[in-house]
């Protein structure tokens, strides 16, 4: 997979367009943050995906998995999964072509516009674009979304000359939280989007012109702790007037409650960024790093087993694996054949979340106590 990123990228568009200053601003705060285990997790998983996909049409392709530092029997299923998935929307689209790992340019509506889609479907009349997630934090949705709506673009650019599209379709498969969305618009809509949205948001980042506007595509940001806009937009909640009526009312804490994840995530992103400049050796009037605590370790675990055996104890115990340790080590299938009747979910503890959170709301028993 390619390691070369467009300044202005499609999985990052979201924030561009929404916030088109944002990556000026970010590029002042040095590089991208170092990869983390999730990225290098997910940058394997897509590359089995890919692997797995190519060996199923027949080309030449070679195993990556002896290189892996993540690989399990969760990835194998996760990637085998996105295969038959691709498939059969392959298998759709009569005479259709399937592309894998395809790159693709959109740059006459973004100044260097360019990436690679995981997969794009195209045939008479229809063009698909598939993307693998493998993260499990946060659900993705298809439905118009910017980094698949680039992708569609950048495949729309090549493939237009050889079909005639009239309808796109997005897909997003994101196994390890059963996540499967799908979302459809016409060429039409692409085209204008690209150049009443897309075009005008791009022509401004590339120049780091235009509004600042905070929101959840902050979440990757460079710039995130230090942007005055966000800050403001955080400090709203902190400086609301608590001081009369001597109680909040249902409305204002309902008005808070939509506001206070942000404002959690914002003081985190503070105390990160303060934390690493007092690493780096800036001096803060009211702050300064100290060591955390730490658990006690043994030095040498070798030595310890040989004195607590000669000593006539056992330094080893027992327990029985958890249901996801056993779930790995059997995989889900044989897990399931074995253990499937003897598991069971207990009602997890109560959350408070969005009305937009997909989960079925509780019903709850007034009289129950939830402490």
């Amino acid at each position: 997979m390619p390691d070369v990123h467009a300044r202005l990228s499609p999985s990052s568009s979201e924030r561009w367009i929404r916030c088109p200053p944002s990556i000026k601003l970010g590029e002042e705060y040095g590089p991208p943050d170092e990869s983390s285990v999730y990225a290098e997790e997910g940058t394997e998983a897509h590359s089995l995906c890919e692997f797995l996909l190519r060996q199923a049409m027949g080309e030449e392709a070679g195993d990556p998995r002896p290189e892996f530092k993540y690989y399990d029997q969760e990835m194998q299923e996760c990637a085998e999964g996105y295969r038959d998935t691709v498939l059969e929307l392959y298998e759709q689209i009569e005479g259709a072509a399937l592309c894998i790992e395809q790159r693709i340019d959109f740059s006459r509506f973004v100044p260097g516009g360019f990436g690679t889609s995981d997969c794009v479907i195209v045939g008479d009349g229809k063009l698909i674009v598939v993307d693998f997630k493998y993260g499990k934090g946060v659900s993705v949705s298809a439905e118009d979304n910017s980094q698949l709506k680039c992708y569609a673009l950048g495949a729309y650019e090549i493939f237009s000359a050889l079909y005639e599209i009239e309808e796109i379709t997005l897909v997003i498969y994101q196994p390890r939280i059963s996540n499967y969305s799908k979302w459809s618009l016409t060429r039409e809509d692409l085209l204008s989007w690209a150049e009443n949205t897309l075009a005008p948001a791009a022509a401004l980042a590339a120049r780091g012109a235009g509004e600042f506007s905070s929101g959840p595509w902050c979440r990757f940001c460079r710039a995130k702790a230090v942007c005055r806009k966000r800050a403001e937009e955080n400090l709203k909640l902190a400086q609301y007037d608590f001081a009369r009526p001597d109680t909040l009312e249902e409305d204002e804490i309902n008005l808070i409650l939509s506001k206070i994840d942000d404002l959690i995530r914002w003081a985190e992103d503070i105390k990160g960024y303060a934390l690493k400049k007092a690493l780096s050796g800036y001096v803060w009037d009211d702050w300064k790093a100290v060591e955390g605590r730490s658990n006690r370790i043994f030095t040498d675990e070798e030595k310890v087993i040989k004195a607590v055996e000669a000593a006539g104890y056992d330094p080893f115990e027992v327990r029985l694996r958890s249901v996801s340790s056993m779930e790995k080590l059997l995989g889900k299938k044989t897990f399931q054949e074995l253990l499937g009747d003897l598991v069971k979910r207990p009602p997890g503890s109560p959350a408070l979340v969005s009305r937009s959170d997909k989960r079925p709301e509780m019903q709850v028993d007034p009289l129950a106590d939830f402490s």
